[in-house]
């Protein structure tokens, strides 16, 4: 396996406040994405960043929609899924992993004001409207490969992408923004796969964490995730 971090060769762009990623044609797409989210084929990736302020939600009563006019402002198509962050592209951080022909690359946008452990109750009061809403932290990743992947493999590759995620939180010992616990993720975070159509890539059945689709995503999230983690701890310090 060779990590040449952040050098990745997926042509992408970053155009104002929105990163574009092109995926070289139509690409089998799994993703819990607000626009264009669940399976898809897809040709682009967006991951647009919005303002952070206590009026956001009212701002954005429907991302998709608002995502959707982003597409067509930006001009490249109507097979688009988006993502949004309050984290600022200037903070973007990719990750290439290899293995002989097959290759993971990530992009990652990384935010932890909003980390909450997995299980945690939502609250909805006024006082943590007025405390948090204007503290918005969220983890986008996106992955890509050149593998051909089942379905159930790609759900696989999610569920590795998580894992390698919250272990990283782990060992930064991130705490849930109660304070009580150590944090799994953030309470907006989104994740994207997106790989080759049948027939185009290496065929890979299985993605979990015995499988070297499995490390290569686990390696390209964990370098990631770190990378970026580092990033927003040093942004929190200058912007108290």
């Amino acid at each position: 396996m060779k990590d040449t971090s952040r050098y990745v060769r997926t042509w992408h762009q970053v155009i104002g406040r929105t990163l574009v990623i092109h995926l070289g044609g139509r690409r089998r797409v799994l993703s819990s994405a607000p626009q264009g989210g669940g399976f898809r084929c897809a040709s682009h990736i967006l991951n647009h960043q919005v303002d952070v302020n206590p009026n956001m939600n009212g701002r954005f009563p429907d991302p998709a929609r608002y995502l959707r006019k982003l597409v067509s402002q930006l001009r490249i198509g109507c097979h688009t899924v988006g993502l949004m962050t309050a984290v600022p592209m200037t903070q973007l951080v990719t990750s290439r992993v290899t293995a002989g022909i097959l290759w993971v690359e990530c992009f990652a946008t990384v935010g932890v004001t909003n980390a909450v452990r997995a299980g945690e109750w939502p609250l909805h009061s006024a006082r943590r409207k007025e405390t948090h809403s204007t503290r918005v932290g969220t983890i986008n990743l996106i992955l890509i490969t050149n593998g051909s992947l089942s379905t159930s493999a790609m759900v696989g590759a999610v569920q590795v992408a998580t894992e390698a995620k919250t272990g990283v939180l782990r060992d930064h010992t991130v705490p849930s923004w109660k304070g009580r616990d150590l944090a799994t993720g953030t309470g907006t975070d989104a994740v994207v796969i997106a790989c080759r159509l049948r027939g185009e890539g290496p065929l890979h059945t299985y993605s979990g964490t015995h499988t070297i689709m499995g490390a290569l995503v686990g390696r390209a999230v964990s370098n990631c995730v770190s990378r970026g983690l580092a990033i927003a701890r040093k942004w929190e310090k200058t912007h108290r």
